[in-house]
């Protein structure tokens, strides 16, 4: 019998790119909750979950950063997000589909989230690019919760797709940032480091994954890369 695989799949810089739209949608929610218009063009989110940027953009705006505030922040942001999506030519990234479709067709391995975006905002990049289908669901940036936190309920929630104990040689994290590497060592889960995000192959190589890759190959060549079988 073939062990059931768990592939965990960062988001942003990884699966697609929304060409900025979450900073536009950023930039509107900070203007409703915070009353200034902020330009955030050169913010960094790479890697970062959302709670922690709508932090800093709190502080940069020079209102509180109080966890209500951000929450309020990231609910104005999630309103916003759909809108700008649109105005944006953003799409999935070379390859994502077709490696996805291929892995849809196999039994044993599971296509999970595993993300520092809230829930509504994943859902929303998701559905806007025509990738929710692909995912069986995830875990997700919960209001002050940092990357290990989502990484251990994310764990948590494998459990539920795998006939019996979930074995982490067969766990894998997929991501394009060293935070993504990071999460994927502290649960123990093997790290596949893609370099489609702000990072070269060579940083994230400094990082140490379990394999670093320039982009996603070919679908058959993944499945072999990860052990996949047939």
């Amino acid at each position: 019998m073939t062990p059931t695989s768990v592939l965990f799949w960062d988001i942003d810089g990884t699966l697609l790119s929304t060409s900025r739209a979450g900073v536009f949608a950023l930039e509107e929610a900070v203007l409703e909750v915070g009353g200034s218009r902020l330009d955030l063009a050169g913010l960094h989110t790479a890697g970062r979950t959302d709670h922690e940027i709508a932090v800093q953009v709190l502080r940069e705006a020079g209102v509180s950063d109080s966890a209500a505030q951000a929450s309020a922040l990231l609910r104005a942001y999630e309103r916003h997000l759909p809108e700008r999506l649109g105005w944006r030519a953003g799409g999935a990234l070379a390859g994502v589909v077709e490696v996805l479709d291929h892995l849809a067709n196999r039994d044993h391995v599971v296509s999970l989230l595993l993300t520092g975006n809230t829930e509504a905002g994943a859902a929303a990049k998701l559905a806007h690019y025509g990738l929710a289908s692909y995912f069986a669901g995830g875990a997700f940036c919960a209001d002050g919760e940092d990357r290990a936190a989502i990484g251990r309920r994310a764990l948590e929630n494998a459990a539920e797709h795998v006939d019996g104990p979930v074995d982490l040689e067969r766990v894998f994290v997929i991501g394009d940032t060293p935070a993504d590497i990071r999460v994927g060592k502290a649960i123990g889960a093997r790290t596949v480091a893609i370099a489609t995000g702000p990072y070269e192959v060579s940083e994230l190589e400094a990082h140490d994954p379990w394999l670093a890759l320039e982009r996603l190959p070919d679908p058959p060549r993944f499945a072999e890369l990860l052990t996949l079988g047939a």
